[in-house]
């Protein structure tokens, strides 16, 4: 019974990998940094799968992306995307994850501070994002926040808000058909 049981649980991190590698990709262009459905997969990837296996499931999509398979923004793949302006985010949704995905772990029951994970979990991703996007564009960190993190708020504050209010429902599911 183990030897399956960590079999289902290897098949469904992979399954959700899979559903970043379907989300990810789906952009909007706006500049140097495009709008992207990553970190609203990866906060449902977090219900679904908690913390340590929902981080593992992130990681495996971006080696995905790395070894050229066209995942990433706007269909892209390859080192040069993850090394590229954007490639701090990539790496900054790993921390998002951990961060993100703990707050959810601990406090599932109260959504206010699912939130406040989600909501501290994307802004150290943006850190990560700003100082790469600011060394590889040659920019000032200013305008690199000004360009990759001042026009996202609004957006991701939205897909926070929409996974804080669909995640536990996705857990429930899960949990009751006992795949939690």
């Amino acid at each position: 019974m183990e030897k399956k049981s960590k079999i289902f649980k290897m098949a469904f991190i992979g399954i959700m990998s899979a559903v970043i590698c379907l989300l990810g990709p789906l952009s909007l262009p706006v500049g140097v940094v495009p709008i992207s459905l990553t970190n609203l997969a990866i906060y449902f990837v977090l219900y679904a799968l908690g913390m340590k296996k929902g981080t593992v499931s992130y990681i495996i999509y971006m080696l995905t992306g790395f070894a050229g398979v066209p995942v990433f923004s706007g269909f892209t793949g390859g080192p040069a995307k993850l090394l590229g302006p954007t490639g701090g985010y990539l790496v900054g949704f790993i921390f998002m994850a951990l961060i993100a995905g703990a707050f959810i772990d601990k406090f599932i029951a109260k959504r206010y501070l699912c939130i406040i994970g989600m909501v501290f979990g994307a802004s150290i991703c943006y850190l990560f994002g700003t100082v790469w996007l600011s060394y590889q564009a040659d920019m000032s960190i200013g305008a690199a926040f000004a360009a990759g993190v001042f026009p996202f708020i609004p957006g991701d504050l939205i897909k926070i808000l929409i996974a804080a209010y669909l995640g536990p429902k996705i857990r429930n599911q899960l949990i009751k058909a006992k795949l939690f």
